[in-house]
């Protein structure tokens, strides 16, 4: 591999040469570090490998997803190993899909200055500030859907001077247009009654005793109902 094709960056302040076409994560490993939390499923899906860093040179600090970024020349790296957001406790069953309820757990919305930190740091390209603007106003089904995509990685939380947990948010809009707002699925509870039943047990002892491989080939090659 050429000298053109390596960079340089700085974990926890000391300095690797690695691929310019790997990830962060991957960089972090091809140095040596061996990732035994905060890698989770390593395709952008569970949020759990948010990333602190910062280009020698530019003062802006930025975050990302390590497995969804690659790594820049001069890249000075550290992970951020959780976002200690506001989490509240709640009985959905006990509550009113209103604004009034989101904003009785999460009141912080609105102290929303509209700097669209928020929506600059998804990693997912959602329109965080949108949906916070929808639960302001109590159109929790819009501020659901907006969401959806959501990976409560944090990183949203984690730039905004409001102090606002967006992800918390959109989850209890989530909940609530669930339980209170959109049609019953009646196939989804047929399909749990079924289970309860015992109707897939045989099915779910044989995926349980496939190999690794058996068991790719058997979603690869399963039928999907329409």
């Amino acid at each position: 591999m050429s000298e053109k094709e390596m960079v340089n960056v700085y974990i926890l302040g000391k300095k690797y040469s690695v691929p310019s076409s790997l990830t962060i994560m991957d960089a972090m490993e091809y140095a040596g570090y061996q990732l035994t939390r905060g890698c989770g499923c390593r395709s952008g899906f569970c949020g759990a490998c948010a990333t602190i860093y910062r280009i020698k040179g530019e003062k802006e600090l930025k975050v990302s997803l390590a497995c969804q970024s690659k790594v820049e020349d001069e890249m000075y790296l550290t992970q951020l190993p959780f976002f200690p957001g506001d989490k509240q406790r709640y009985d959905v069953d006990e509550l009113e899909p209103t604004a009034e309820t989101i904003g009785k757990f999460y009141p912080e919305i609105y102290s929303c200055i509209g700097c669209n930190s928020c929506t600059n740091g998804c990693p997912q390209d959602l329109n965080v500030m949108q949906y916070i603007g929808y639960s302001q106003r109590g159109d929790l089904e819009k501020c659901a859907h907006e969401s959806f995509d959501c990976l409560m990685c944090g990183i949203c939380a984690s730039r905004c001077p409001a102090g606002i947990t967006h992800y918390q948010v959109g989850l209890l809009a989530r909940r609530l247009t669930g339980k209170y707002i959109a049609p019953p699925s009646m196939h989804l509870a047929n399909r749990v009654e079924e289970i309860k039943e015992g109707k897939f047990d045989t099915e779910l002892e044989e995926l349980m005793n496939m190999t690794t491989e058996q068991l790719k080939e058997a979603y690869n090659s399963r039928n999907i109902e329409k």
